[in-house]
C-alpha cells in the first residue's frame, strides 16, 4: 500500500518505520520526567518534515498512564526536535 504524498497534507497515522523511531529517540534524547513511548506517527512534508507521534506517557515508578502527541520537527539539514507535547 503506497500513500501519495501531499505538500502540507498530513498521513494517516501509521506504525513507526525504524527511522521515524530514531527521529522520536533523538529528539527527545536527554528529556527527564515523563516517559513517552510512541505507538504511531503522522507526518507532514514542508521545508522539512513535522511529526505527530501517539504516544503512551507515564511518570515512573507510577502506575498511572496516559496519551500523548509529540510534535517534532526535523529540518532538511539539522537535528530533530521538539515543537510541542499535548496530553489527550
Amino acid at each position: 500500500m503506497t500513500e501519495e504524498l501531499t505538500v502540507g497534507g498530513w498521513t494517516a497515522f501509521h506504525s513507526l518505520t525504524s527511522e521515524e523511531q530514531q527521529i522520536f529517540s533523538e529528539a527527545l534524547r536527554g528529556f527527564v520526567g515523563v516517559k513517552y513511548a510512541p505507538t504511531e506517527v503522522s507526518t507532514q512534508l514542508v521545508n522539512g518534515t513535522n511529526y505527530r507521534y501517539k504516544c503512551t506517557a507515564s511518570i515512573p515508578p507510577s502506575d498511572v498512564i496516559w496519551n500523548a502527541i509529540v510534535e517534532i520537527y526535523k529540518p532538511i539539514n539539522g537535528q530533530p526536535h521538539v515543537t510541542g507535547i499535548t496530553r489527550i
